[in-house]
């Protein structure tokens, strides 16, 4: 029975679609994509002086190559302050921070620290907010996180099995998590880098 009513459904979609795009129920359905052009991306020497949104990232002992370029990405697509990479160290030369990265790790400001809790004292030092994004027992929903347009805040995120280790965690202000409702229990930190990086820059009102 089920089935049948879902088959049903599907019909009447695929109908109501073919009607509008041949123009039976009043919708134009002039849809391209846009070319390069039109998009209007700054070019490296532009971005570069762009003024820039008060978030870092802060990798964790990320061990991934690609997780990294995930993160210059994100961090470009957003514009970003900067990236950290802590423990783990991959060149921007790096072919797998290269093939998700696609250049953003030569306009995205980025430094190397051997250890964590160095870069957060640094960030710490210089009024920057510490925002772990983990799921802890005083997590709050990252919908639900208060972000204040005057402040700065660095995205810390931890390694791929582990998460955000133990020493690093008690240096946080805050954390952050980002609800499920699946059987897993964890999201690709890439993803959870972009959908975090989403929500903050949606929060302080920036295009």
């Amino acid at each position: 029975m089920r089935c049948a009513i879902a088959i049903n459904r599907i019909d009447k979609a695929f109908s109501y679609l073919s009607d509008c795009f041949q123009g039976k129920r009043g919708v134009v359905m002039d849809i391209r994509k846009l070319s390069l052009t039109e998009l209007g991306r700054d070019t490296p020497e532009e971005y570069r002086l762009r003024p820039k949104v008060k978030l870092f990232f802060v990798a964790d002992h990320i061990r991934s190559g690609h997780n990294i370029g995930a993160l210059f990405r994100i961090a470009d697509a957003f514009c970003f302050s900067g990236v950290h990479l802590c423990g783990y160290h991959f060149d921007p030369s790096n072919p797998e921070v290269q093939k998700t990265a696609l250049g953003a790790q030569h306009t995205v400001p980025w430094q190397h620290w051997p250890n964590t809790p160095a870069c957060l004292d640094w960030l710490k030092s210089q009024g920057v907010e510490l925002i772990g994004i983990e799921q802890t027992n005083r997590s709050i929903a990252l919908q639900e996180m208060p972000v204040d347009k005057a402040k700065s805040y660095a995205l810390v995120l931890g390694n791929e099995v582990r998460g955000i280790s133990d020493e690093v965690l008690m240096l946080m202000d805050s954390f952050a998590v980002i609800p499920q409702f699946g059987t897993k229990h964890s999201i690709n930190v890439s993803v959870v880098a972009g959908i975090a990086g989403w929500e903050f820059i949606r929060k302080m009102n920036l295009p």
